[in-house]
């Protein structure tokens, strides 16, 4: 099994933890405040460390940190994340008044193809952003299949990616890859979409999804 460190331990982040430790990898959480998320650890094969420790022993490690902060974490990170995979599943956005994403803070471009930038020798690959986070870890509880896009320029890398997918039940036929990192500007670019269903239907389950 792959070792996992996520970035993160707000819903994202824990929820991904019980998913992949779920289906037998050991993830190690890395928190700003390890004492803060101590009751994770409390989950089988899941321990909480601080970010650098989780970045530095894991083989591949998942960005669930706010995106709009994450930039300049992740870039701090160099040292430890060179050589892995990082999966990026965060959406760099400002609020609207009410809280929920307004803009993009990376117009043009995105988070994914920065932090790809920022961290040469690290394959990233950019998924799971285009859905409420209880889809991530639950595709097969919505009504019709949903997509899970890839976005990376190591084919390797993303063959890693989808297999975890697959272990968070991601049937192959809903993983669609899109190509180069370049593309994740336009699954980051679908998060202008949610609030408007959100201020609808509140936090139902749902992803932004490929009708075929």
């Amino acid at each position: 099994m792959t070792s996992i460190g996520i970035l993160g331990t707000g819903r994202v982040g824990a929820g991904l933890a019980r998913g992949l430790a779920a289906a037998g990898h050991p993830v190690t959480l890395g928190a700003r405040n390890p004492a803060a998320a101590a009751a994770l650890a409390a989950v089988p094969r899941v321990a909480v460390t601080d970010q650098r420790t989780a970045a530095r022993t894991a083989d591949l490690v998942i960005n669930a940190t706010p995106g709009g902060t994450a930039l300049e974490r992740l870039a701090d990170l160099r040292a430890e994340l060179s050589g892995k995979i990082l999966v990026d599943v965060s959406n760099a956005t400002r609020d609207a008044a009410d809280g929920l994403p307004g803009d993009l803070c990376y117009p043009g471009g995105s988070l994914a193809e920065q932090l790809q930038a920022a961290l040469p020798a690290t394959r990233v690959v950019k998924t799971l952003n285009t859905m409420l986070f209880t889809v991530m870890t639950a595709p097969g509880t919505l009504a019709v299949p949903p997509t899970a896009y890839l976005s990376g320029d190591d084919p390797d890398a993303k063959r890693t990616v989808a297999a975890l997918l697959g272990d968070l039940g991601w049937r192959p036929d809903w993983i669609e890859d899109l190509g180069g990192i370049d593309t994740a500007r336009a699954t980051e670019a679908m998060i202008l979409v949610v609030p408007h269903l959100l201020r609808r239907y509140g936090f139902r389950p749902f992803a932004v999804s490929l009708a075929r």
